[in-house]
């Protein structure tokens, strides 16, 4: 029928290869951080950790980096097909160094907006862009502030120090990296971590979009400069939340993809997957 060719002819045209596709996705993800750095050095007045407005600047570049663009990365190794056979291990190793690394940005993005906050008295954690970012955060790591170092009962809202509580990334290096682990306990870990691992990336971009929508709310006040008017300013950043916010779509697309999913290992599939890769 003429649905059905339809149908069979709109298949074929989404049906792009994997390489091609990821290396779109790269040149996204490295456009992202290359437009957010130069929205940051080039509107905001650029870089600095003196705890001024430029030390803020830290904060978007380090978690579009982090919490987008290299995690992201790092929930694709399993979709690379090098990884359907041979050795899992060195895979499991980028896949969680990956996940360390944005991580450790991420960590350091919210010291930068902490430190700039308590900087000029700012309160903390009060809009809703801090209320989805900090949970996004602790969806990924569990990660708590704890007042080691301060004065005796400060404000919690100007408290912030990261520990290292890698309950996600410790989870899933646990359960897929160290040998010993069960296999039941894998497969019941397993759709949990991929779970989350779609459902993290797609509020991370979001915390992002609604923090740059705040930025620019916040920065564009001025008589000729208003966030209403449309400058060169807002046209840019604008831009930036809807390339962050494609990225993280087609990331979590690429996920879902079933002809891109690593065949379990006891499968036909995947015996059918190693021996065409081992001919």
């Amino acid at each position: 029928s003429l649905a059905r060719r339809c149908h069979h002819r709109v298949t074929a045209m989404l049906d792009v290869p994997f390489v091609p596709f990821c290396t779109f996705l790269g040149t996204l993800g490295l456009l992202c951080v290359a437009m957010v750095g130069t929205w940051c050095q080039h509107w905001r007045g650029g870089f600095s950790l003196d705890g001024s407005s430029r030390t803020f600047n830290w904060h978007p570049v380090l978690m579009v980096l982090g919490m987008v663009v290299l995690y992201g990365a790092a929930t694709l190794v399993y979709r690379i097909p090098n990884t359907w056979s041979g050795p899992k291990l060195p895979w499991k190793v980028l896949h969680g160094s990956l996940a360390l690394g944005a991580f450790i940005l991420t960590v350091l993005g919210l010291a930068a907006v902490f430190r700039f906050h308590n900087s000029y008295g700012t309160p903390n954690m009060y809009s809703l862009h801090s209320w989805m970012g900090l949970g996004t955060v602790l969806l990924f790591s569990c990660q708590v502030g704890i007042p080691t170092l301060d004065p005796p009962n400060p404000p919690a809202s100007r408290v912030f120090h990261p520990h290292l509580l890698f309950l996600q990334w410790a989870a899933g290096f646990g359960a897929f990296l160290l040998p010993w682990a069960p296999a039941w306990l894998r497969a019941l870990y397993k759709p949990i971590h991929v779970f989350f691992g779609s459902t993290i990336l797609l509020l991370s971009a979001a915390s992002c979009v609604s923090g740059i929508n705040e930025k620019l709310f916040f920065s564009l006040k001025n008589g000729t400069m208003e966030y209403k008017l449309l400058p060169a300013e807002a046209v840019f950043a604008n831009t930036l939340g809807l390339l962050i916010l494609i990225f993280g779509v087609l990331v979590v697309a690429a996920l879902a993809r079933p002809s891109w999913k690593r065949p379990d290992s006891d499968s036909l599939d995947s015996r059918q997957v190693q021996d065409t890769l081992g001919r």
